[in-house]
């Protein structure tokens, strides 16, 4: 078995050596500036260093590759075929098996594709008919299939706005900018250190250009195949199973796991309009289901924990909420859908029963609000209004 211990990804590498160079050439850096010879040799030195870098990807092995550091896509991607779903009886059937792997073409295949809607169908098909035979052992397949598929497309779409947001770093940069460093003088202070960013950016674009270019697959792909296609694709399909799991009685999970992508929360912060919307969609569904959880008499650990997922789902994706664009062309949200949607989102918070959560949600919403010009959306004046004055009468009390 191969030791992935002493791997370093060539992107990780390169970030690294080029961290070091700068810390290194900061004295270099003073003395250039008042010796015209040291800063010949310095010139000398970085474009040596530069060119080092382009070289790098290539001097690699090739077997580097397989290993990834941010674990995406999964590990197993037996296609066309899909994994079993792991549960109870009729889990392991020809059934289960056959809607794993039609699920998972699903995520494969590109909408453009005439195929696209009949797998789809094919999909819905047996999910609504397990579902109306109203079998226990049929509904158990829907549940554990539906839940399997969810978090493989969960892990795909955070894999896909990943792949996106460093694309959109090491987009190519513009030709005056990379001219700059080789006719101007590089001055002290934190310019100059910007202008060197931007060649280790054009670096890195050219260098992850050539690496593509010469052979190398790039992560996510399978047989020239990109996995999971766009993001905004993958992130419908995370609420057509969502939907479909609210349907089968297992959304609780799909909750679970929303709330807990904190990471994918984050990346939706600075991801395009359109992208944010499609998550916004998500999250809209999904805090509506997750205001119920709780409603039904249960063990109070359980509670306890939908009530810690309550909390997470608040804290990972109110910022987007306040921060998403409303629609381009369209609203993301029609006025009633975005009323009621404020109206969940108060109930939930009201939930949370300590004031300690209800004060660090609704003071994350207020900070996001307000540093958001362009929305006025989720308006929580209210709920914030009667946790102040539920917080005055008691501190009274005390």
């Amino acid at each position: 078995m191969e030791s992935s211990a002493t791997f370093i990804p060539p992107l990780l590498l390169r970030n690294i050596l080029a961290t070091l160079f700068l810390y290194a050439d900061k004295p270099l850096l003073t003395l250039s500036h008042r010796y015209k010879l040291l800063h010949f040799l310095r010139s000398l030195l970085i474009s040596s260093f530069l060119f080092l870098l382009s070289l790098l990807p290539s001097l690699l092995p090739p077997q580097t590759h397989h290993h990834n550091n941010d674990n995406y896509p999964p590990k197993s991607h037996n296609y066309p075929s899909a994994p079993s779903a792991a549960g109870g009886p009729g889990t392991d059937s020809g059934l289960a098996r056959a809607l794993s792997q039609l699920l998972s073409l699903v995520n494969h295949i590109p909408v453009s594709s005439r195929k696209y809607e009949v797998v789809r169908s094919l999909a819905e098909r047996i999910i609504d008919e397990n579902l109306r035979e109203g079998s226990q052992v049929l509904l158990e397949v829907n549940r554990s299939v539906l839940s399997a598929a969810f978090s493989r497309t969960l892990s795909q779409l955070e894999a896909a706005v990943l792949d996106r947001a460093r694309n959109n770093e090491y987009s190519e940069p513009d030709p005056t900018d990379v001219a700059e460093e080789g006719t101007e003088e590089v001055g002290v202070g934190g310019e100059s250190y910007r202008k060197v960013s931007r060649v280790f950016k054009a670096v890195r674009f050219y260098g992850d250009a050539a690496w593509t270019r010469f052979g190398r697959r790039r992560r996510g792909e399978v047989g020239g195949l990109r996995m999971g296609g766009s993001a905004e694709k993958l992130a419908a399909e995370v609420l057509w199973l969502a939907e479909k799991m609210a349907a089968c009685g297992c959304v609780e999970e799909a909750v679970v796991k929303w709330s807990s992508a904190t990471h994918l929360a984050w990346l939706g912060l600075s991801a395009e309009p359109r992208l944010q919307g499609s998550l916004v969609k998500v999250s809209a569904f999904l805090f509506k289901q997750a205001k119920n959880l709780g409603a039904e008499e249960g063990e109070e650990s359980k509670k306890e924990q939908q009530r810690q997922t309550k909390m997470k789902m608040l804290v990972s994706w109110l910022p987007l909420l306040c921060r998403a664009s409303n629609g381009t062309d369209a609203p993301v949200l029609s006025i009633n859908e975005r009323a009621e949607l404020e109206r969940v989102l108060e109930e939930t918070i009201e939930m949370l029963e300590q004031e300690e959560e209800q004060e660090k949600v609704l003071s994350l919403w207020l900070h996001h609000y307000t540093y958001c010009p362009s929305s006025d959306w989720p308006n929580l004046h209210a709920c914030y209004a009667r946790w102040c004055s539920a917080s005055r009468k008691l501190l009274l009390l005390h």
